[in-house]
């Protein structure tokens, strides 16, 4: 479950993106310069979270963390590729169980 809304991780990610900038000692105009991505835009970025995906990654571009991005976005590969393959198991069902208090 969730525990964040679309807003705050918005915010968040404004905020990382930020501190990136600031570590690598880039001012507003100067990240937006060398990203290509309007001084304006950046701006409400930083403020309220605002931006286009194309935007995001020109920034992560400049500040690090698109390969990242992408990583994190690949999807899982599935246990198996067929029923074949479902079948082929072993049949032993493997329970979880909670911790006793």
């Amino acid at each position: 479950m969730l525990l964040t809304t679309p807003v705050k991780a918005q915010l968040k990610i404004a905020e990382n993106v930020r501190a990136k900038r600031i570590a690598i000692e880039l001012t507003q105009e100067g990240l937006a310069e060398r990203s290509g991505v309007p001084l304006a835009t950046l701006r409400k970025f930083e403020q309220k979270g605002a931006i286009s995906l194309e935007s995001l990654i020109k920034l992560l571009m400049v500040t690090g963390g698109v390969e990242e991005l992408i990583e994190v976005l690949k999807p899982a590969k599935p246990a198996f590729k067929s029923i074949d393959d479902v079948l082929k198991g072993d049949g032993e069902v493997t329970r979880k169980r909670g911790r006793r208090r």
